[in-house]
């Protein structure tokens, strides 16, 4: 349940208060890079090439340069005189910013057109002509391991071959031995594709080097300005652009889930021109350029294995991952972990022993490999988890809601260690499940389908139930380059009771304005209405690792409940001198101090702030700020239990999904309207993988569906009506009790999808279909175990 410990008018906790921030968005006053205009300003546009690999034997720049207002064209070979031609990636990895000699995917950087106006730029891109020596492309994983493969990277000193690294979690000797002496074992090939993030907002940049004052201020759309900042700083320091040179702003973000941590070659080339011509260059990149350039999201290969008894205890798993990463390793993953939080899929259940294995491999496909809205690569290992538990409760013939039942960690048990290596602090699996499986009468839905199926039709009922793991990160776990993934809240009370707060984060839409300034609300009981949030500036906000993964709300939240409380500390004293009493003999209730038994002798929290700068004690520090750097203790891990049900057409295998229940258990909620709309969003982003979007690439390394023309993005028409609701389990190690909301449901939804659809066609043989699964998947699947040969519905 959720309670309110505050007034409406404070607004704490637990409050459905309207987002602070619509008002600007709703009457068009966000104010976005593309926004922002300098005096001066040159555009950027960037030449790409058609090939995903082959040589570059000339570029001929004479015809854009003679484009009245194109003012340079940059080449690999211009940046390499200042060393400016390689950067390198968040994995440590390197990239070229522009080539000298090789293009390694389609749609890479080739070169870029400087001008005086956008579109003269654009014709100037499209006036350079460059020679390539077309070669073949390598875009399959696997065919990228043989041994006569030709080597993608050899500008890599001790690179022998295509793989990148190998990682391994669990205990593999154990795992094996119970999989040989196992009653059952079952085991799935799975494919998790290529997908794009396709945020409403691509990315771009403003550079501003002033010559005068060495000083480079960069307008980004990034999700992480301060870890940018480092970057420019490593990048960039060796010609004079150290990092306290760099101010890096992120104004409004239009969308980011994962895609805008990266560093992109647009941003390094519109550095680099700004440097050298001492002018503004802007860069926003166009949809199709976000679509095919930009990294990627998935595109793992699983082998997933689960051992167990015929009555449906599981004994073990196995996964094995092959991770195309394309050109180069630029995931935005955590250092320590190339593959991520995949250790997490183990799922929600209790047996002890696991284990888990990925490799990567360099391809000729754009690199990367971002988060989309999940911990670094939870969403596939959830997939795999959830799909082999329902193909273990197929073996096995047992309903699959039982088999979780049955196998679940009970509450008792947390906090409960993983096999691979996570303490999970907290959860109720049982409560979950049995609220979704109450809400849509899974009983009675079973029945349904039995009688449907005598008569040929196909409905399924799918299942999810996963532990999220959010918060990266403790420092004793996680970093980016090194740098520890702690986050950061500053506040400052005016003497009239109002209060800016700063963040190391960045909000590109989860409404941070608001829960920000609600957390502190419930911690010193100043209204939120008077609590100004900012984030997003290097030279004013405390140093931060961002917003990704789920990580605000248990990092950056925490710090500002951390801050806030050191400043109700001090509040303390100051009530105790105001009213000449121990500070012993004091309550508080948000919003004032009070006297022990004599509750009308109190100090409010304005009255308390203005004596900080009037009337303090003798002896101590005037003012009330405050500011925190939190690292966690421990990561947070939500969970939860959907249940989706599906209705697949017998003529055209069209799929309609008929209800779609989320139980969500994220902890204490900070504002329930605004967690609603994330799950609203992510279970609208569940749906596109399971259902729709795939980036697919011919053996040529050509991409089929380069724009949203043809990259299915599905919209309010194809969305269901989501059905949702909570359990709440609180972190025990967090402040405020909060584990994080915004991912869930794009990790949970596309394996209950998945599981209504296999189970709707499990009558015909059929255990499992790789997403997106599609009509003509269904089709083809039918078609292969012979079941067209006569109606189905007969």
């Amino acid at each position: 349940m959720i309670q309110c410990k505050t007034s409406k008018e404070i607004g704490g906790m637990g409050h459905s208060m309207k987002r602070k921030e619509d008002d600007r968005f709703v009457h068009g006053k966000g104010n976005y890079v593309d926004d922002v205009k300098l005096p001066g300003m040159l555009y950027m546009d960037i030449v790409r090439s058609p090939y995903a690999y082959a040589k570059i034997k000339n570029i001929d720049a004479s015809a854009a340069l003679e484009i009245p207002g194109v003012v340079a064209v940059v080449t690999g070979k211009d940046l390499e005189q200042y060393n400016l031609h390689w950067m390198p990636t968040l994995m440590s990895d390197t990239q070229m910013v522009l080539p000298t000699d090789t293009v390694m995917y389609q749609s890479q950087e080739v070169a870029a057109v400087i001008a005086t106006e956008k579109y003269i730029a654009r014709d100037g891109r499209e006036a350079v002509k460059v020679e390539y020596e077309p070669m073949k492309a390598l875009v399959d994983p696997y065919k990228a391991l043989d041994e006569d493969a030709p080597l993608l990277r050899p500008d890599k000193e001790d690179q022998k071959d295509n793989h990148i690294w190998h990682w391994e979690a669990g205990q593999k000797e154990e795992t094996d031995k119970i999989f040989e002496n196992a009653e059952v074992t079952v085991k799935e090939q799975m494919h998790i594709p290529r997908i794009h993030v396709s945020s409403i907002e691509t990315c771009g940049c403003v550079a501003d080097y002033n010559k005068v004052d060495n000083h480079l201020t960069m307008y980004m759309t990034t999700q992480a300005p301060h870890a940018i900042r480092t970057v420019i700083a490593l990048v960039a320091g060796h010609v004079g652009l150290t990092e306290e040179k760099i101010r890096v702003i992120a104004p409004d973000i239009g969308g980011g889930f994962g895609g805008k941590v990266p560093v992109y070659p647009g941003y390094v080339i519109a550095i680099a021109v700004s440097f050298l011509v001492g002018k503004p260059v802007k860069w926003i990149e166009d949809r199709s350029e976000n679509l095919q350039a930009d990294s990627f999201a998935r595109d793992y290969h699983i082998t997933a294995e689960m051992a167990g008894t015929k009555d449906g205890k599981i004994l073990a798993t196995r996964m094995k991952v092959l991770a195309d990463h394309g050109y180069t390793d630029a995931s935005a993953n955590p250092s320590k972990f190339p593959t991520g939080m995949f250790s997490i899929g183990t799922g929600s259940y209790d047996y002890p022993n696991a284990f888990m294995e990925a490799d990567a491999v360099y391809t000729n496909k754009p690199p990367g490999g971002v988060a989309y809205r999940c911990s670094f690569r939870v969403t596939e290992a959830v997939h795999a988890i959830e799909r082999i538990t329902d193909r273990y409760a197929l073996e096995i013939d047992k309903d699959p809601a039982q088999v979780r039942m049955d196998n679940f960690i009970k509450k008792e048990q947390f906090p409960y260690q993983s096999p691979t290596g996570w303490e999970y602090d907290s959860g109720d699996y049982h409560a979950g499940l049995e609220l979704a499986m109450r809400t849509v009468d899974y009983d009675g839905l079973r029945k349904e389908q039995a009688e449907k199926r005598k008569k040929g039709e196909l409905m399924g009922i799918g299942l999810s139930t996963f532990t999220e793991i959010v918060g990266a990160g403790p420092s004793k776990d996680f970093d980016i380059l090194g740098i520890k993934m702690f986050d950061s809240a500053e506040i400052r009370v005016h003497p009239t009771g109002k209060a800016i707060a700063r963040f190391g984060t960045k909000s590109q839409g989860q409404g941070h304005e608001t829960t920000y300034a609600q957390i502190i609300a419930e911690e010193l009981g100043i209204p939120a209405k008077d609590i100004q949030v900012e984030e997003g500036d290097t030279d004013t906000a405390p140093y931060g690792l961002g917003t990704y993964a789920s990580r605000s709300t248990p990092t950056a939240g925490a710090a500002a409940a951390m801050a806030a409380r050191k400043l109700r500390d001090k509040a303390k004293k100051i009530a105790a001198y105001l009213l000449e009493v121990s500070e012993d003999d004091l309550e508080w209730e948000p919003g004032k101090f009070f006297v022990k038994g004599a509750p009308e002798k109190s100090k409010t929290i304005q009255e308390i702030v203005f004596a900080s700068y009037t009337n303090h004690p003798q002896g101590m520090e005037a003012g009330f700020e405050a500011t925190h750097y939190y690292d966690p203790p421990n990561l947070t891990f939500p969970s939860g239990a959907y249940i989706c049900i599906v209705d697949i057409d017998t003529d055209t295998f069209e799929i309609k999904v008929r209800r779609f229940v989320a139980i969500d258990d994220a902890g204490h909620i900070i504002n329930p309207m605004v967690a609603q709309g994330q799950v609203h969003g992510g279970l609208t982003q569940g749906i596109a993988p399971a259902m729709y979007e795939e980036l697919i690439y011919d053996e040529d390394g050509n991409i089929l569906n380069g724009t949203l023309m043809d990259y299915l993005v599905p919209t309010a028409v194809e969305s269901p009506s989501w059905e949702t609701g909570h359990t709440v389990t609180p972190s025990p190690h967090h402040p405020i009790g909060a584990k994080g909301i915004g991912e869930s449901p794009t990790v949970g939804a596309p394996p209950a999808i998945a599981n209504a659809i296999v189970d709707a066609l499990k009558p015909y043989g059929i255990t499992h279909l790789d997403i997106p699964i599609t009509p003509y998947k269904i089709f083809k699947a039918l078609k292969e175990k012979g079941v067209l040969d006569k109606p189905i519905a007969e």
